[in-house]
C-alpha cells in the first residue's frame, strides 16, 4: 500500500498570508484614490452628465422640462449671438497664449540674467502678486483706472496728448481692454512657468554652443527654445483652456456689451441659463465649450510631435 504524500502545510500559509496582504493593500489604494473619485463624480463626471441630459429638453426652472431631442443643437447653427460669442472667446484664447506666452519668456530671460538675487526676488514676488489676487478686486481696480471720466490711465494719457478712448463703452476697444487687464492678472502664473523651464535647460548645451561660436540669438533658438519646448507647451494649452473659459472680468465690468463685443461663449451660458431661464440651451452651450476645447487640446498634442523635444 502506497502511502500519498503530505500537503505542505507550512509552505500553503505564506501564500495565503501573501494573498490577504495583497488584498489589504489593494483595498488600502481603493480607500486613497477614493476621495478624488467621489470629487471627481459629484462635480465633474456627474455634472457633465446631467448636461448632456438637459441638453436635450427645454427647461424654464419653472415649469416642467419639456423633451425636444437634438432641437437646442439646431438652434446653436442659427443663433449670430452665439456666432459672435464663439469668435471673441477664439479671438480672446489666442491674444491670450500669444501675450502671456511670449511675455512670460521674454520676462524670464530677463530676469534669469539678474545678478543681484535681491533684485531677481523683487522682479518674481512683484509679476507674481496681482495673480494671487482676487478676480473681482482686480476687475474693480482696472475699471476705475480706465474710467473715461476720472480714470489715471486716460488722465496721464491726455497729459502726454493722446485721446483716450472710452475703453468699455467702445466696441473696439472692450475686448482689447479686457485682454490687457486679464494679461496683467494672469502674467505672473505663467512667468513662473517659464522661470522654472529655464532653469532645467542644461547649461553644459549651452556653454557648448557658444564655445563653437554660436550667438546669444542662436543659443536662444537653437538650445533653449528646443530644451524649453515642454514648458512652452504646457503653458500654452493651460492658458488656452484657462482664457477659453474667461467670465469674471467680463461679468464684473462689461456684462458682454457694449453690442455684445465681450460676450463669451461662457458669458453667454451664464444668460441663456440663469438670467433668460433656458436651461436647455444653456447645457448645450457648455457641452460645445467642452467640445470645443477638447478638440483643440488634442490639436495641440498632435501638434506637438513635431516641435517639443522630450530631453
Amino acid at each position: 500500500m502506497t502511502l500519498a504524500p503530505a500537503r505542505p502545510v507550512a509552505a500553503a500559509a505564506p501564500r495565503r498570508e501573501q494573498r490577504s496582504g495583497d488584498l489589504a493593500r489593494s483595498w488600502l489604494g481603493y480607500v486613497f484614490v477614493s476621495p478624488a473619485v467621489v470629487l471627481f463624480v459629484v462635480f465633474i463626471g456627474g455634472p457633465f452628465v446631467v448636461a448632456i441630459g438637459l441638453s436635450l429638453f427645454s427647461w424654464d426652472m419653472l415649469t416642467p422640462p419639456e423633451f425636444v431631442g437634438l432641437e437646442n443643437f439646431r438652434l446653436l447653427l442659427a443663433d449670430p449671438t452665439l456666432l459672435q460669442a464663439f469668435g471673441n472667446t477664439f479671438l480672446f484664447a489666442i491674444a491670450s497664449v500669444v501675450t502671456h506666452v511670449v511675455g512670460a519668456l521674454v520676462l524670464a530671460l530677463a530676469v534669469n540674467r539678474v545678478a543681484s538675487r535681491v533684485v531677481s526676488y523683487f522682479v518674481r514676488t512683484a509679476v507674481f502678486f496681482p495673480f494671487i489676487i482676487s478676480w473681482a478686486a482686480v476687475a474693480l481696480l482696472w475699471q476705475y483706472m480706465l474710467d473715461p471720466t476720472f480714470g489715471l490711465v486716460n488722465h496721464y494719457l491726455q497729459r502726454v496728448g493722446i485721446t483716450p478712448p472710452d475703453w468699455f463703452l467702445d466696441p473696439s476697444w472692450a475686448l482689447p481692454a479686457i485682454i490687457g487687464i486679464d494679461f496683467w492678472h494672469t502674467l505672473g502664473f505663467t512667468f513662473v512657468i517659464m522661470l522654472a523651464g529655464l532653469q532645467t535647460v542644461p547649461k553644459q548645451l549651452i556653454e557648448a554652443a557658444r564655445t563653437d561660436g554660436a550667438t546669444n540669438r542662436q543659443v536662444f533658438w537653437h538650445v533653449t527654445v528646443p530644451m524649453m519646448s515642454p514648458t512652452l507647451f504646457f503653458a500654452m494649452v493651460v492658458t488656452f483652456i484657462g482664457a477659453f473659459q474667461i467670465f469674471d472680468p467680463i461679468q464684473i465690468i462689461t456684462q458682454g456689451g457694449p453690442d455684445d463685443a465681450t460676450t463669451t461663449l461662457v458669458m453667454y451660458l451664464y444668460e441663456q441659463g440663469f438670467q433668460a431661464f433656458q436651461v436647455g440651451y444653456a447645457a448645450t452651450v457648455a457641452i460645445v465649450v467642452f467640445v470645443v476645447i477638447m478638440l483643440v487640446t488634442l490639436l495641440q498634442f498632435w501638434g506637438s510631435r513635431k516641435w517639443v523635444h522630450q530631453q
